[in-house]
């Protein structure tokens, strides 16, 4: 157990693409516009710069509610990891950090996503409130759907 545990939601998901692929898919908006987010919710990009330091501000638009939302990038390993700061704004004090690695597994990619939280008490609110597990499961689903029909 890490000093992290109580404060970690993990999600992971094996996917029927190179790593390459899947890792590209977080690299444009026309990528991410067409998968990111839980089933039913579409992005808005207001602005994005895929490298260390860059930002992308995004609106996710759910079926009843719009959620303002806020990345930057921290670490970009091509095709093994992705490092992130995630909140509704830069100056968010709820701002969680991400960590998605991508692995090769045969012809296909493993990809975890392990998100910490700067409380045990937002963590839970996330899952509870917010659906955070089915939400990160949902959106592995929406980029496994996409990634593996560009394949094809």
């Amino acid at each position: 157990m890490t000093a992290t545990t109580d404060r970690e939601i993990v999600v992971s998901r094996v996917i029927d693409a190179p790593r390459e692929l899947v890792f590209e898919a977080f690299t444009a908006v026309r990528h991410l516009s067409r998968w990111w987010g839980p089933a039913g919710f579409t992005t808005t990009t207001r602005s994005f710069e895929f490298r260390v330091g860059g930002v992308w501000d995004f609106v996710m638009h759910g079926p009843d509610q719009d959620f303002q939302e806020w990345i930057t990038w921290t670490e970009i390993t091509p095709p093994e990891r992705i490092a992130l700061v995630h909140g509704e704004s830069r100056d968010d004090p709820h701002a969680f950090t991400s960590v998605l690695t991508f692995s090769a597994e045969g012809g296909a990619t493993r990809l975890e996503l392990r998100t910490v939280f700067p409380t045990k008490a937002l963590r839970d609110e996330a899952v509870e409130k917010y659906h955070a597990v089915e939400g990160g499961e949902q959106t592995l689903s929406n980029l496994a759907a996409y990634v593996e029909s560009e394949e094809r």
